[in-house]
């Protein structure tokens, strides 16, 4: 109840607004109780962070279903699509700064891995079989390339530099990547 609760909160009011006050208030729980269960703000907003990537990992799914043609610009549009359409959300997982000493409790680890191991099989399929086992490095290379073209997107850089198509470019330099990869198997 209080990650449901926190999770609608923070798509409300995005990370420099949420309150862990305002959702144990809300479900009729103190903070006390709050701090209780999760032991820390952190571990809380880290259980409602992973419910974000449950959710991205379900609609990721549910597009590469439907995805009748490029996949991998089903994964890239899809990035996209989610992190416009759940903007609070989306940055919530960036913005969020966990210490030095925190240690993501397994099972959300694992919660959160879904994400990317989806990404990961994506790009395992797009390698030639001999390639296949730098999938796992390539994706989150990948993953990374195609976040940074969304944050200047989303917060406007983009934009203030004269240039519109972030999903396109950020397509491009994927399909670059995975010629490279195709490359340094051919010999190039």
């Amino acid at each position: 109840m209080l990650i449901s609760e926190g999770h609608k909160h923070m798509a409300e009011v995005g990370f420099m607004r949420f309150s862990a006050r305002e959702v144990s208030k809300r479900i009729g729980y103190s903070i006390g109780t709050l701090y209780n269960v999760f032991g820390t703000y952190d571990y809380f907003i880290a259980a409602v962070n992973t419910r974000t990537f449950e959710h991205w990992a379900n609609e990721l799914q549910y597009a590469l279903a439907d995805c009748e043609g490029d996949r991998i610009q089903c994964l890239v549009e899809n990035y996209f699509s989610f992190a416009r359409n759940n903007r609070n959300l989306w940055r919530a997982i960036y913005e969020h700064h966990i210490p030095d000493d925190f240690v993501m409790p397994e099972e959300q680890g694992v919660q959160r891995g879904k994400l990317t191991e989806v990404v990961v099989q994506e790009v395992a399929n797009a390698l030639p079989p001999a390639r296949k086992d730098m999938a796992p490095r390539l994706a989150r290379s990948l993953i990374a390339t195609v976040h940074g073209h969304c944050t200047f997107d989303l917060s406007g850089s983009f934009s203030l530099m004269g240039l519109d198509g972030a999903v396109e470019m950020a397509l491009e330099r994927v399909r670059d990547s995975l010629k490279m990869a195709d490359g340094v198997n051919n010999g190039h």
